[in-house]
């Protein structure tokens, strides 16, 4: 048969294409390794825009492009690669014209902390099952709300950091998102949310923020009590005294916090006007 005829045939192509194919292959692994291509690349991303140290873990954010950079970084302890540096330059130019690049920066950012208050001991008690179905009804309550006026840093196991332009915007969603995961229920359990917000000027690295006024806004959350929204003394400034009532909570400073910095709870003033 004609096909019994053609199998030699391709037998001896495919004999002679093994060769080639594996010659092509090391040719690759020789250009991907080349230490002059490597020492060029290198060169040219310390004189491009943007972080040339980019794709380290303190360096790369949570959103998409960020966690693409975090898979090729670890390539480097595997071995230099030509391929891995195209890419982490490409991003870290992407990353520069984005605006996402380290910045030292004496602009004012609010950070925005929130939480769960008393949910590791409910989960202890509950299960995974509830606790993540708990966790997923809280994020669809509060996560539209915070992209609303600011931006999503990153998800903290039971809560998430945030940056937002002012501090009326932060307590005004802390606000909100209180209120909506106050009217939740998992399995006959209401969840109480509690946040706090603090002003100033943190190290951008990447999509994330660093720095003392990012500690300093993760311990006024601390301070704050079940339900409760809380700012820092230094973001109370910010705040319209006709929409919002300050209640100092002296006695609650947390660890760490400076002591000219003070928490104090927020609440709307009944019929103030609203942002």
């Amino acid at each position: 048969m004609a096909a019994d005829r053609l199998l030699p045939s391709i037998n001896v192509l495919a004999s002679h294409r093994e060769p080639v194919r594996r010659r092509v292959l090391e040719a690759a692994h020789r250009l991907d390794s080349d230490p002059r291509l490597l020492a060029a690349l290198e060169w040219a991303r310390s004189r491009l825009p943007g972080d040339a140290t980019y794709g380290d873990p303190l360096s790369t954010g949570d959103d998409a492009v960020g966690r693409l950079a975090a898979q090729l970084a670890p390539l480097a302890a595997t071995r230099p690669s030509v391929l891995r540096e195209v890419g982490l330059t490409a991003l870290q130019v992407w990353q520069a014209h984005a605006g996402v690049e380290e910045q030292h920066s004496d602009e004012h950012v609010v950070v925005l902390f929130t939480d769960l208050a008393g949910f590791s001991d409910w989960t202890l008690e509950v299960g995974d099952d509830v606790a993540v179905t708990a966790l997923r009804r809280v994020g669809a309550a509060v996560e539209p709300l915070v992209r609303r006026r600011g931006r999503v840093v990153k998800r903290l196991g039971d809560g998430l950091m945030a940056v937002h332009p002012t501090v009326e915007d932060a307590v005004e969603v802390a606000l909100a998102a209180r209120d909506a995961v106050g009217e939740l229920e998992v399995d006959g359990h209401r969840l109480a949310l509690r946040a706090g917000v603090h002003v100033g000027t943190p190290q951008q690295l990447g999509g994330d923020y660093y720095g003392r006024d990012v500690n300093i806004a993760a311990r006024i959350t601390d301070a704050a009590g079940p339900g409760e929204v809380c700012v820092s003394s230094t973001s109370r400034e910010f705040l319209d005294a006709e929409r919002f009532a300050a209640f100092p909570l002296s006695g609650r400073r947390g660890k760490g916090v400076p002591p000219d910095i003070t928490p104090w709870r927020i609440g709307r003033r009944p019929g103030g006007p609203r942002g």
